[in-house]
């Protein structure tokens, strides 16, 4: 049965509200939101467990079996969605468990990428690529409403790994994995001829790049090159030649 919620003051459109917009809340209650038409069907795809389903009057959408529905006026969907155009379907999901972080070659580690934005799109170029991705310290929240957005469901296909950038370099030295870093300096070979299979690749902020406790344990460094008078790529785009570098090189 659907439940009728008409009032902004309801707990559970109070808990998305909250869900959104605070990282502590979402990992002390282990939920996170999805908004959209297309997020909500691929996260019941993937086998994302949903709490509670909010639909917009008008709007039809199949309620799973054991899933709790609300239905709501479009006014209130506005209220709680922050996409610009509600699409009318929003869900209250439960955070998947994080299995043990193993390291491997070829994998790729984000350092300090802030922007949800910029995360999203990371993750979802790494998951066409089928490349793994480690999330170290100062990185976006990948369950934040704006992150997984952007990563247009891969945070359901390929779940996002968080590790400690100190607990990063003692795998990789206890592993026998190099570390590469993306970043310029007086020892920085061209991407295309480091052998970027064999490495865990560190791609810093836009703003800040590579943090100086990756760049000391590093064993290469790696630049892209481009044209002089170019400073800089966005950090997205960065990673996309670089997971497109990674998996080039994998299938040698």
């Amino acid at each position: 049965m659907v439940e009728r919620v008409t009032s902004k003051t309801n707990s559970t459109l109070q808990t998305v509200k909250k869900l959104i917009t605070s990282r502590k809340y979402r990992y002390e209650r282990r939920a996170f939101v999805a908004d959209g038409t297309k997020l909500v069907a691929e996260a019941l795809r993937w086998g994302i467990r949903i709490e509670t389903l909010i639909l917009a009057d008008g709007v039809d959408f199949p309620v799973p079996d054991g899933v709790r529905a609300l239905r709501v006026p479009e006014s209130l969907m506005r209220d709680v969605s922050r996409m610009e155009t509600p699409q009318g379907v929003l869900a209250l999901c439960r955070m998947p468990e994080q299995e043990p972080v193993k390291l491997s070659p070829g994998c790729l580690i984000l350092d300090g990428i802030q922007d949800p934005g910029n995360l999203g799109t990371i993750l979802r170029t790494a998951d066409a690529f089928e490349i793994p991705v480690v999330l170290a310290d100062g990185c976006a929240d990948p369950w934040s409403e704006k992150t997984v957005r952007a990563s247009m469901g891969a945070v359901f296909r390929n779940l996002p790994r968080q590790l400690s950038s100190e607990a990063i370099r003692a795998a990789c030295l206890a592993q026998g994995i190099p570390l590469c870093v993306t970043a310029l300096s007086d020892r920085a070979e061209d991407i295309r001829t480091v052998p970027i299979q064999t490495c865990a690749v560190v791609i810093g902020s836009e703003g800040r790049g590579v943090s100086p406790a990756f760049l000391a344990a590093a064993d290469r460094a790696a630049i892209i090159p481009m044209s002089p008078r170019c400073e800089s790529l966005n950090a997205a785009v960065a990673a996309t030649v670089v997971l497109w570098r990674l998996r080039e090189a994998r299938e040698r």
